[in-house]
């Protein structure tokens, strides 16, 4: 193979970022055994949604997110213009899961979270620190979209609106404290105690579930139910995390209950897609050679 077929073979930059967000969402669905999550076991406490569902979406939406990291290539500032173009690209991405999926909203939170970190990553490619990332991310999430729907009926809305909570869209405005101030440095702790990666990415996500006012958690099972997901998370971390045997008790235990509530923490899974793949731009303590 000739040095230019070499070249031409290679991937763009924007298409290597949604090449990462895409498997980001496929190992977050892919992770078991998630509390009251579609996982590898079964549907958790859905009754709309499926495994090959959850991939068949992600894999919809790798033109949106490598189409959004060249929009930011192509304007060269997180200003203005790009928030618009990301904002109607999104919409757009939104509308192709939708046909994908026969109407089931599978990651219409996901599409905003990964779609503001993949643009922010294309500007940070020679230094991809993650909380560099999340700040150009939320500088992007602070700036009005003026063509963005107002749908003060959707669940998200009425949630916040109900408990005077912030939501997924404050989640990014402030930098996506969940994901670097919990979710990411959960991770690599329990990388470095030899969790195992698997367990790891449990553990971040638990860690996410102990802090997130998670607004899927509370349109289905209100106060009760985040404060079950909360209390629950911490209890095992507390415990050792998922790699404990005390730890899985306590797992099976939340799990039981996010199930019995009806409960989904589909924020968390969200931030833990979104912790996933700031990792792969830059991990800090590398997962184990042949893990996902």
């Amino acid at each position: 193979m000739s040095a230019l077929i070499a070249r031409q073979l290679q991937p763009s930059l924007a298409e290597r970022l949604a090449d990462m967000a895409v498997q980001a969402l496929i190992d977050e669905a892919d992770l078991s055994p998630k509390p009251g999550l579609v996982d590898c076991r079964g549907n958790g406490a859905h009754n709309d949604l499926h495994l090959g569902l959850m991939h068949a979406s992600a894999h919809s939406l790798w033109p949106t997110f490598n189409t959004m990291a060249e929009a930011a290539l192509l304007l060269g500032e997180a200003g203005q213009p790009l928030r618009e173009v990301l904002g109607q690209l999104g919409r757009d991405g939104e509308t192709e899961m939708l046909r994908v999926t026969a109407g089931v909203n599978t990651h219409r939170g996901a599409i905003w979270a990964l779609g503001l970190l993949t643009a922010a990553a294309a500007f940070h490619a020679d230094v991809p620190e993650a909380r560099r990332i999340a700040d150009t991310a939320a500088a992007l999430a602070r700036l009005e979209d003026p063509a963005a729907p107002h749908n003060p009926d959707s669940h998200g809305a009425r949630v916040c609106h109900r408990y005077g909570v912030l939501g997924a869209r404050e989640q990014a405005q402030h930098g996506f404290p969940a994901v670097i101030e919990h979710g990411l440095p959960q991770l690599l702790a329990s990388r470095r105690d030899g969790a195992g990666e698997q367990n790891a990415r449990l553990d971040a996500l638990l860690a996410i579930m102990t802090e997130l006012t998670d607004t899927c958690v509370l349109h289905r099972a209100g106060l009760e139910g985040l404060n079950r997901m909360q209390a629950g998370a911490r209890a095992v971390l507390a415990a050792g995390g998922a790699a404990s045997l005390a730890g899985r008790r306590q797992l099976r235990e939340l799990d039981r209950d996010m199930l019995a509530l009806n409960a989904s923490p589909g924020g968390a899974a969200d931030l833990l897609a979104a912790t996933l793949f700031l990792d792969r731009l830059a991990p800090a303590a590398p997962a184990p050679t042949g893990s996902n």
